[in-house]
């Protein structure tokens, strides 16, 4: 275990000022580039539901649209324990073009399936194959954009650059995804928008792999894993850093990890991923009332994630978890039940900015919290897989919910009953994890 432990504590001081702002805009820009292709199919949930899970159950169709959501989270680790082993052993970089690269041209070939109205039960599959594929490529985000941006920023601004990438990348993304959907849905208004509009919101994505490989191409490496790399000089390159994340050492830390994973992963995709389609089908709202309240809520996520990773670099990991932990175990499930009374706009708008900032809030610490739980030979696999498993078991909770409701009416309940269950888990994490604070080396 000492062997993994190479690096000077002091070493990611030493990145220059150019390096600090690249790796900051290229962590949060690559997590923000594939939230936006995910987020993608959450706006164009209903439409997808009838085109490859028709039903004659709306709650049906919807779950099956969130199941092919949560097939792509089940495969994330995979793409954590492919791309995480590479950035351990030969850097962070690398894994991070391929991966961004591969979800951009997967997500761009899905505005080009056919349907099933157009080829029959062949279009579900060919859709399911493609989730597959996506999600090995995100995961492999995750495993790269959740640790080189907080290796490469000194200690003090290391809760801040994790809300920034975690919370603030995922903020971009939705909002980016709001901005296609409010600009298809001018584009291609009525039924068009089934025909035509949804394909070239999924054509975008091939912007997102263009715009990363100019980003990317200035990138330089995290000076922790550069010193690693150095330390190792003249030696053999390990072969299986998921064999150490497994051993009697990291196996503990990985589990305990997973609370609080599952507890952020599930309020977050509970929160501001069903947010769409609760606004939708129980609200019942135009897409263009529906895409400014998507746009207003990813600039709270934008706002509030980096904030409340920074406060955790002033209270802690620990005290900052145990605070949110409490906030959301009353308000997030309180906050659908009175949205899905509201009768105009405002109030709706208003319920739904405090449930975002609770379910981004939530999730804003955890990835420098998973970071400082592993050594820098170990981060990458470490945290993707800790990050991964975590928001793959959460993602499958919209399914659920929307089996569980029966019918729209009984969403909200089924919702908040749902949020109660996983602010119990992540609060009893809370309480259990160590604090972490200051302890990434």
């Amino acid at each position: 275990m000492t062997s993994l432990n190479a690096v000077a504590p002091d070493a990611a001081e030493r990145a220059s000022n150019r390096q600090i702002i690249v790796a900051a805009i290229a962590s949060s820009l690559g997590w923000a580039l594939d939230l936006f292709d995910l987020f993608l199919l959450l706006y164009v949930a209903p439409v997808i539901g009838r085109l490859f899970f028709p039903s004659d159950r709306p709650t049906l169709s919807l779950a099956a649209v969130y199941a092919s959501f949560a097939v792509t989270l089940l495969m994330r680790p995979v793409g954590s324990a492919l791309f995480g082993s590479y950035a351990d052993r030969h850097g962070r970089k690398g894994a991070m073009i391929v991966a961004v690269v591969g979800v951009g041209i997967s997500t761009a070939l899905f505005g080009a399936l056919p349907t099933i109205a157009q080829v029959g039960v062949i279009a579900p599959m060919i859709f399911l194959v493609l989730r597959l594929v996506q999600g090995v490529f995100v995961g492999g985000v995750v495993a790269s954009t959740h640790t080189i941006g907080t290796e490469s920023v000194p200690e003090r601004w290391r809760g801040l650059m994790s809300g920034l990438v975690g919370g603030g990348g995922s903020g971009v993304g939705a909002l980016l995804a709001s901005l296609v959907f409010l600009i298809a849905s001018a584009a291609f208004p009525g039924d068009a928008f089934a025909t035509w509009g949804w394909r070239c919101m999924f054509f975008s994505g091939i912007f997102s792999s263009v715009l990363g490989l100019f980003v990317f191409n200035s990138l330089e490496e995290s000076p922790l894993w550069a010193r690693l790399k150095a330390a190792r000089s003249g030696q053999a390159i390990p072969r299986a850093p998921l064999r150490d994340l497994f051993s009697r050492d990291y196996l503990p830390i990985f589990l305990v990890n997973l609370m609080m994973t599952i507890g952020g992963g599930a309020g977050y995709y509970l929160t501001s991923g069903y947010m769409p389609t609760f606004l939708k089908v129980v609200n019942r709202l135009p897409n263009q009332p529906t895409s400014l309240i998507l746009i207003a809520t990813s600039v709270v996520a934008i706002v509030v994630s980096p904030l409340i990773g920074h406060v955790s670099e002033l209270i802690g990991r620990k005290k900052t978890f145990l605070i949110l932990g409490l906030a959301r175990l009353v308000l997030m499930p309180a906050g659908f039940i009175f949205m899905a009374r509201a009768g105009d706009v405002t109030t709706i708008t208003l319920y739904a900015l405090g449930i975002a900032f609770l379910g981004n809030a939530g999730y804003a610490p955890l990835l420098i919290f998973l970071n400082e739980r592993f050594p820098t030979a170990l981060r990458s696999t470490g945290t993707g897989l800790s990050w991964n498993v975590g928001f793959a078991i959460g993602g499958m909770m919209p399914t659920f919910v929307s089996l569980l409701a029966g019918s729209t009416r009984g969403l909200p309940v089924s919702l908040a009953a749902f949020l109660l269950a996983i602010s119990v888990l992540y609060l009893i994490g809370a309480i259990i994890i160590p604090e972490t604070k200051g302890r990434l080396a």
